[in-house]
């Protein structure tokens, strides 16, 4: 499951906007606004370019994050 707020998170101590993010993936800024709103449906290809841009160290607690009940 797609931790939205974490990536959010991400983003902002990055310092990176949605439209930072939308130009490194060459997709336009509202197909990423839908990706991040629908749970997190990117390719990996695109993941592999996320975590690059934003400097993420540990992938699985954003784009794999296990569902609390």
């Amino acid at each position: 499951m797609f931790d939205k707020n974490r990536f959010k998170a991400q983003m902002a101590l990055r310092g990176k906007t949605s439209r930072d993010l939308a130009k490194a993936l060459e997709i336009d800024e509202s197909t990423l606004y839908r990706k991040i709103q629908n749970d997190g449906s990117f390719t990996r290809h695109e993941i592999n370019t996320l975590i690059d841009v934003l400097e993420i160290d540990d992938p699985k607690s954003i784009f794999f994050a296990e569902e609390l009940a």
